[in-house]
């Protein structure tokens, strides 16, 4: 079987077609919304311009495919739950168009196997990083609805996305928010968050944050991200306050 720097475009397409539910007529915007920044980096000639260098990965396209998501599982959200409130259905929305939903279905597609990345990516296990297949992911919604229109990229979303929604009885409840509003309700200052450590490399790390209350104590959470170790810690202090 090819790998994923020598398959071509039309290819590429083809073999992704029922997983997407679209047969592309531009497979070149799949190819490159599967083109992470590594592999243009190493072919573009020295001093070329970051307006130009761009062009041919997914970064354009991600900032694109954010915008579509949301905007399809908004109006997913509102139609599903006519009975809530903003605040309610805006905790679902974060829930779902986040990075660890991104990458979740991006992993149901398999699209780590056909990532087009450099040596050095490769090499350092890029493939199952959850960033880089969150921002894969985005890349892939903008290449459709470019492609195919609104239509084509809603009926991507409404494949994959209602599973995630429908996993969620209750709107999920943000921790830090929680925290906030728990110290805020009692006349207490602030949660204070601090980074106590940072490890692993670069494009994995993993970070420790301590997150106290005046006068209620503290507690520590781990994540890949300071915001997941923040949660995680403003997780554990709620806990430890019985709520």
């Amino acid at each position: 079987m090819e790998s994923p720097a020598e398959i071509s475009a039309a290819c590429l397409a083809e073999r992704c077609a029922d997983r997407l539910g679209h047969r592309f007529s531009r497979p070149e915007l799949l190819l490159r919304a599967l083109t992470h920044p590594s592999v243009t980096a190493e072919t573009q000639k020295p001093g070329t311009p970051r307006s130009k260098a761009h062009k041919g990965n997914y970064e354009r396209l991600e900032f694109l495919g954010d915008r579509v998501l949301g905007l399809v599982v908004a109006d997913i959200l509102f139609h599903t739950f006519p009975k809530e409130a903003e605040g309610p259905l805006a905790r679902r929305f974060a829930g779902v168009v986040c990075r660890d939903a991104l990458a979740e279905v991006a992993r149901q597609l398999d699209l780590g196997s056909l990532l087009r990345l450099a040596k050095a990516e490769e090499e350092a296990g890029e493939r199952e990083n959850p960033a880089l297949l969150s921002n894969a992911c985005e890349a892939v919604i903008a290449a459709l609805y470019l492609d195919g229109g609104l239509d084509a990229a809603r009926g991507f979303i409404e494949r994959y996305w209602p599973p995630l929604i429908a996993a969620e009885r209750k709107p999920p409840r943000d921790a830090k928010t929680g925290l906030q509003e728990w110290a805020q309700g009692r006349g207490l200052p602030l949660p204070n968050y601090q980074e106590l450590d940072r490890q692993g490399p670069d494009h994995s790390p993993t970070f420790t944050i301590r997150v106290s209350v005046a006068g209620q104590g503290s507690q520590e959470g781990r994540g890949a991200s300071k915001r997941a170790a923040e949660q995680a810690a403003a997780e554990r202090l709620l806990a430890k306050l019985g709520e």
